[in-house]
């Protein structure tokens, strides 16, 4: 399989949450990279193209575009 991906990502299992427009949405991450991350969440129903991704655990808080949608998966890409 061809790895297109600018950063190598690895894998990671910390919980996260979706922010945007005063609502939250738990998440887990999955992988993370400099550029990017793959979150599970339960839908990605509701979950719009830009929102901030929050990781409390590592302080983490930025702002995402998302890349790619499946069932319970989503990709995003960091904006700075």
């Amino acid at each position: 399989m061809d790895e297109h991906r600018i950063a190598p990502r690895r894998r990671l299992l910390k919980g996260g949450k979706i922010s945007f427009g005063g609502a939250i949405i738990d998440c887990t991450v999955r992988n993370l990279s400099e550029t990017g991350a793959a979150l599970e969440v339960s839908s990605p129903v509701g979950i719009p193209e830009r929102f901030t991704l929050v990781i409390e655990a590592g302080h983490i808080h930025v702002p995402c575009r998302v890349v790619w949608r499946k069932e319970t998966r989503i990709g995003v890409h960091f904006e700075t």
